[in-house]
């Protein structure tokens, strides 16, 4: 896997990475502060990402309010055109379905086919405690009081999880939860803060191919945070897992198989879209 660094559009410098497999480009769009071990090897596809900013190699932006939505859509914007991506599938995980579904709502014509996996399309701290009967505001101001507390306990955690052993775990689950665990936690629950400020996203405009890949006992990402917001698409691939929010980690055959049926998806549509303008180019001449 190779990494570098790029400057987003409003000059914050984003550190971004690429495999170096074979095979169509895909835009993964992790989880808050995840790195790209935490994400199945997908042997089908060459896959792009980046670090949010401030973890992990990227720099804080110098206004510290340039971390909402429209600035992580514009770090996956940056990612795409470094690596001279202009059209591919966006997948997904935890807080990164919001960044993943407001990118194709914002820019259709890059994104091919989505990937949402264990996470909300926006409202993200309303999908917390995914238990019937309690109401979304419950939820929201547990989620939202939870990230306070948190935030403001960052120094303590940061005292804690950075001398924390981490435990005897295949590989490269080890390397995963080692870097995680050196998060600056005051940084990221700010984060967290801002994403989930950002409103429940009417999916209605989506037309590209979609799969949501749910975990029936995740807590932090209720089913029903994904399901009612892409009941309506008519292309949409749902499936409902025995999983928790980690879904990727507990589950990646299926991650690796749904991804598969993905691009075949989308390679159908875009194959269909090429005729249709073709047949429409010879008409008019």
């Amino acid at each position: 896997m190779r990494e570098h660094e790029v400057f987003s559009a409003d000059g914050t410098r984003i550190r971004v990475w690429r495999t170096d497999t074979d095979g169509p480009d895909v835009l993964l769009s992790p989880g808050l502060g995840a790195v790209p071990t935490a994400w199945p090897a997908l042997p089908a596809a060459r896959v792009l990402g980046w670090y949010h900013r401030g973890t992990l190699g990227s720099a804080r932006p110098d206004d510290p309010a340039r971390i909402t939505v429209d600035d992580h859509v514009a770090d996956a914007i940056a990612a795409l055109d470094d690596a001279g991506v202009e059209r591919c599938p966006v997948m997904g995980w935890s807080m990164g379905v919001t960044i993943a579904a407001e990118l194709a709502l914002r820019h259709p014509e890059r994104v091919s086919g989505l990937m949402l996996v264990a996470g909300a399309a926006g409202d993200p701290f309303a999908s917390v405690l995914g238990v019937p009967g309690v109401p979304r505001d419950v939820r929201r101001l547990v989620g939202v009081s939870s990230a306070t507390a948190l935030r403001l306990a960052g120094p303590l955690l940061d005292a804690v999880l950075h001398r924390l052993p981490v435990p005897d775990l295949p590989s490269p689950l080890v390397g995963t939860l080692r870097q995680f665990l050196k998060h600056d936690w005051r940084w990221y629950f700010t984060l967290a803060l801002a994403l989930g400020r950002t409103p429940r996203l009417d999916l209605t405009g989506v037309t590209c191919p979609t799969t949501v890949l749910a975990g029936r006992y995740d807590w932090l990402a209720s089913a029903d945070s994904l399901l009612g917001p892409v009941a309506g698409l008519p292309q949409a691939r749902v499936r409902v897992l025995r999983n928790t929010h980690f879904l990727p980690l507990e589950n990646p055959d299926v991650v690796v198989a749904e991804l598969a049926l993905l691009l075949d998806r989308v390679a159908g549509v875009e194959d269909a879209l090429q005729d249709l303008l073709t047949s429409r180019s010879r008409r008019r001449a």
